[in-house]
């Protein structure tokens, strides 16, 4: 896509595609979803977007003005997906872990678009949401503004990155990902104890344990650093921090 702006009043088509569909912004960002998964940032192409939804491909323009206005949707929407099943219950601990293993989830649903867009800020309606919500899980719980913020910076980078980095192992082809996963039975598990004592002395622990994300547990390590902040902060042994 070009940078081609069109305005909000005439991005709206009245007439069906070839395909008898009615073209709309949140059609256009679930096709491309889709494409994604299946083809990867090459599905973002207003030729192959189009040939998808049976529609001329500059009518696109009519919704997003190029492809990152598009990716940004898309981001956003990840995000609103995770929202949406998402019940805070006033257990500040408790909702942060639910919410933190939904947002996992939800990149392992949508692997390639999920490495795309993990590091981008879309300032859209659920992002804004997302921001609002944690903070306000935060700012509840009693963390004054700037280590509410400090917080909410590591939980939400934290959740990204590790969708991000489980999304691209995701991603890689089956038998490359059963191989990878062997290398800890097969090279770290015959390593000597006299050269490689730690190693020997974990391995059965490794071969189970690598397999897997480890998101869970590092989730669950930050927030007990998190509570331990807090009860620092309400003694009056924890100074905010400087910039």
């Amino acid at each position: 896509m070009s940078d081609r702006v069109v305005p909000p009043a005439a991005r709206q088509r009245r007439r069906p595609t070839r395909q008898g569909v009615v073209l709309s912004a949140e059609l256009i960002v679930d096709t491309a979803l889709r494409l994604i998964e299946e083809h990867g940032a090459d599905a973002l192409s207003v030729r192959r977007l189009g040939r998808a939804l049976g529609a001329d491909p500059s009518s696109l323009y009519r919704y997003f003005r190029h492809t990152d206005d598009l990716m940004l949707a898309i981001a956003d929407e990840l995000i609103g997906r995770t929202l949406r099943s998402w019940r805070p219950t006033g257990d500040w601990i408790a909702d942060l872990r639910d919410l933190g293993l939904r947002m996992h989830a939800g990149a392992l649903a949508h692997p390639r678009a999920a490495v795309l867009s993990a590091h981008r800020v879309t300032g859209r309606a659920h992002e804004i949401q997302a921001v609002e919500s944690i903070l306000g899980v935060l700012r509840r719980a009693g963390f004054p503004g700037q280590e509410a913020v400090r917080i909410y910076h590591a939980f939400v980078d934290q959740a990204l990155a590790f969708g991000a980095l489980d999304s691209a192992g995701t991603a890689l082809p089956r038998a490359a990902r059963e191989a990878e996963a062997e290398v800890w039975r097969t090279t770290y598990g015959r390593l000597a104890a006299d050269s490689h004592p730690h190693i020997a002395a974990t391995a059965r622990h490794l071969v189970t344990t690598m397999r897997t994300s480890s998101y869970p547990a590092a989730l669950d390590l930050f927030l007990t650093a998190a509570r331990t902040r807090l009860a620092e902060l309400r003694a009056g042994t924890g100074h905010p921090r400087p910039h």
